[in-house]
């Protein structure tokens, strides 16, 4: 807070190791794109929700009560990409998307949330958009709209007029691959030209690794990609690309 900066916190997920455990966490695995990452609430849970709901009520409400009137949260994500999936590690395949198994959580959650009512905005975040079931409760449940898209300008630019049509703020909470040609010369300038919030994925190369891109959970790397996935800054705060760095300052002003 002393600089201006207020996160928007993330109660549950669907992304990556569907096992998380309790205590000390593995090492993240070399050359490997976000490989500590654990879902929350993972695989067993979303095979009985009976029996893991209760706990969850009690965790959102918990943080809710705690938290739900502090100044320094921007806001709520309660749930990132409900019905995705992940792989576990390089030898064991992805599973099933979760895909509308995610549906029971998804509605709790508002559920939970609205009955603890937080003084800062809620929002669920769409990510695929043929999930039609879950975007809809999603969208109609959120203060503000939030999404994530790494394609590239013009189906970025595409998903942004569809999102309007809700007569909300918008926030685009990850975008920027460069892989996919997701970049900040792509991509911000549309993000400002409709007044869009853009939290890209990734700051300074680190122990999260996604410098590294997704397929390296298939794929063995072993020295730094020529181009990187994420990330703007190395370890020594160095850019990456220093006219990008250059180009975030003049579309946001802040020299």
């Amino acid at each position: 807070s002393r600089y201006g900066i207020r996160p928007i916190f993330v109660i549950f997920d669907d992304c990556w190791n569907p096992y998380p455990k309790i205590g000390k966490q593995p090492q993240p695995i070399p050359h490997t794109h976000n490989s500590g990452w654990v879902q929350d609430p993972g695989m067993d849970a979303h095979n009985d929700w009976a029996k893991a709901m209760p706990t969850l009520e009690k965790y959102v409400k918990d943080i809710l009560t705690t938290f739900g009137k502090d100044n320094r949260i921007l806001m709520w994500d309660l749930y990132n990409e409900p019905g995705n999936q992940g792989p576990v590690n390089k030898t064991a395949p992805r599973f099933p998307a979760y895909g509308n198994k995610s549906m029971p959580l998804v509605k709790n959650a508002f559920k939970w949330a609205r009955e603890v009512n937080p003084s800062q905005p809620l929002t669920m975040g769409i990510w695929n958009l043929d999930l039609t079931e879950l975007n809809q409760y999603q969208t109609a449940h959120s203060d503000v709209i939030t999404y994530h898209n790494y394609s590239e300008k013009a189906d970025h630019e595409k998903n942004i007029k569809y999102l309007q049509l809700f007569n909300r703020p918008i926030v685009c909470t990850e975008y920027m691959s460069r892989g996919s040609n997701s970049t900040f010369g792509e991509i911000l300038p549309i993000l400002k030209k409709y007044h869009v919030g853009a939290i890209n994925w990734g700051f300074v190369s680190g122990k999260t690794q996604t410098i590294y891109p997704w397929d390296s959970w298939e794929k063995d790397y072993t020295t730094e990609p020529e181009l990187w996935f994420h990330d703007i800054f190395r370890k020594d705060l160095t850019p990456y690309k220093e006219g990008e760095v250059q180009l975030i300052r003049d579309l946001t002003g802040k020299k």
